[in-house]
C-alpha cells in the first residue's frame, strides 16, 4: 500500500496512527476542494445560490449511489454530532420514554441525548455491554435486556470510538423493527471501512461521517432518514428552506440544506473522493489495513497486559484496534507519546475504563506499529505514565 502515500498531506515526520478522529484528505480531493473554495470566492452569489446548489444536487447523487438510497433522502451535515443533534430535538419524547443504547457510545452523543431526555423527562438508557465480546449472539442477547414496554428508539453506533469495535447493527435494527422501534445508527466510523446498503437495510436513521475514512475535507457529513420519518426531523437552524418561495421537490432538503451562509465547498468534494477509492480498488486497501490491524492486535495487547475487546476477525475488527491501558494520566500519556516520539495516537477515557487505539489507513505500514510499540515499552520504563 504504500505507493498511496503519495497521495497524502500528513507529515513525514509524524508516525499518524489516529486516523480514526479525523481522517486525512488526500491531496486531488483537497485540490478539487480549493477549486471550489476559489470559484466561491471569485462570485460568491454565483456559487452560493445557484451554482452550488447544482454541485450539492450531483454531489447527493453520487453519495447516494455510494450507500444505495435515493438521493433526496440525504442532507448534508458538518458532522454527525449535528446529525444527532437534529434527530434528538426533533423526536417527540413524553416523560417515561426511553432511547435504548449501549455504554460503548461516543460521549458527545452520551451528551445530546441525555441533555432531550432530561428535558422530556426522559431515559436514556446506556445497556451495559460486557468486555470482551465473546460473540455476536451473546451481544444482542446482552444489548436487548434493556427494551422495556418504554423503549421508543434504538441508537447504536455501527463502529464504536473508543473501544473501536463494529456492532452487529444489521441484526439489531432487523430485531427493533420487528417490536415497532425506530432505528438510529450512529455511522460516523462506517462509510468505507464497511459496505452500506441504506435501501436494504432496517435503519431508518443513519449518519456518517466522510471525512473520516472516505478521505474528504473536515466537516463534510451526512444525515440519512427514511422518506416516511423525514416530516418528524425539524432544521436545527430555520432558514429560507422554511416555506421557501422557490421549493425543492423536498421538504427535508429545503429544511436541512438551507440554513445561512456558510461554505460549503467540502461536501462537493465527496464525488472526488468516490472516484479516487475506486480508481485505487479501496476494497483491497482496507481488506490489507484490516489484515495489518489484526495482526498487531495481539502485540499491543501483550505489551499493555490486556485481552482483546472482542474476537479479532472482521465481524467485530476493521480499520481501528482498541486496548484497555492502565495510566492515570491518559492526557498526559497521549501528548508524550506526540512530543517526545512523534507519535499521534490517542488514549481515551470511557467511564472508568482507558483505551488507547490505533487505526490503520493505506499510507501505514508495519514500521508505525513498531514505532508505537518501541515507545510504549520505552515509556513503561522511563516513566510511570504506563503500569
Amino acid at each position: 500500500m504504500q505507493h498511496l502515500k503519495k497521495h497524502f498531506l500528513l507529515r513525514d515526520d509524524i508516525t499518524f496512527l489516529n486516523f480514526g478522529s479525523f481522517g486525512a484528505c488526500v491531496k486531488p480531493v483537497f485540490e478539487r476542494y480549493q477549486k471550489y473554495q476559489l470559484e466561491l470566492e471569485r462570485e460568491p452569489v454565483q456559487f452560493i445560490t445557484v451554482n452550488g446548489l447544482t454541485y450539492l444536487d450531483k454531489s447527493r447523487a453520487a453519495l447516494g449511489k455510494y450507500l444505495n438510497c435515493h438521493k433526496d433522502d440525504l442532507v448534508y451535515v458538518t458532522n454527525p454530532s449535528y446529525a444527532v443533534n437534529a434527530i434528538a430535538k426533533s423526536f417527540n419524547l413524553q416523560p417515561g420514554d426511553e432511547i435504548l443504547s449501549t455504554n460503548l457510545e461516543y460521549g458527545a452523543c452520551d451528551k445530546t441525548w441525555e441533555y432531550y431526555c432530561q428535558k422530556a423527562g426522559a431515559r436514556f438508557v446506556r445497556q451495559p455491554i460486557s468486555l470482551p465480546i465473546q460473540s455476536k449472539e451473546e451481544f444482542i442477547i446482552e444489548f436487548f435486556k434493556g427494551l422495556t414496554s418504554r423503549t421508543k428508539m434504538i441508537f447504536i453506533s455501527y463502529i464504536t470510538s473508543s473501544t473501536g469495535l463494529r456492532l452487529p447493527v444489521e441484526e439489531i435494527c432487523v430485531i427493533a423493527k420487528e417490536k415497532g422501534l425506530i432505528t438510529f445508527v450512529d455511522g460516523a466510523h462506517a462509510p468505507a471501512q464497511v459496505p452500506i446498503d441504506l435501501d436494504n437495510s432496517s435503519f431508518d436513521m443513519f449518519t456518517g461521517a466522510c471525512h473520516k475514512w472516505m478521505m474528504t475535507p473536515k466537516g463534510s457529513s451526512f444525515l440519512y432518514v427514511k422518506k416516511e420519518l423525514q416530516p418528524l426531523v425539524d432544521p436545527l437552524i430555520v432558514s429560507w428552506g422554511y416555506k421557501s418561495m422557490s421549493p425543492s421537490d423536498s421538504t427535508f432538503l429545503d429544511y436541512h440544506q438551507t440554513n445561512g451562509t456558510r461554505d460549503f465547498s467540502a461536501f462537493l468534494t465527496i464525488p472526488d473522493a468516490i472516484q479516487f477509492m475506486e480508481e485505487n480498488d479501496w476494497t483491497s486497501v482496507s481488506r490489507q489495513c484490516r489484515e495489518l490491524v489484526i495482526h498487531n492486535a495481539p502485540t499491543l495487547c501483550k505489551i499493555l497486559g490486556a485481552a482483546p475487546l472482542a474476537p479479532l476477525n472482521d465481524m467485530f475488527i476493521r480499520q481501528l484496534f482498541s486496548s484497555s491501558i492502565k495510566t492515570s494520566e491518559p492526557e498526559k500519556l497521549q501528548r508524550y507519546l506526540f512530543e517526545s516520539y512523534h507519535v499521534q495516537v490517542p488514549v481515551m477515557r470511557h467511564g472508568d475504563k482507558t483505551y488507547l487505539r490505533y487505526s490503520i489507513n493505506a499510507f501505514n505500514d508495519q514500521h508505525d506499529l513498531d514505532r508505537l510499540f518501541d515507545a510504549i515499552g520505552d515509556i513503561k520504563k522511563k516513566t510511570g505514565l504506563v503500569e
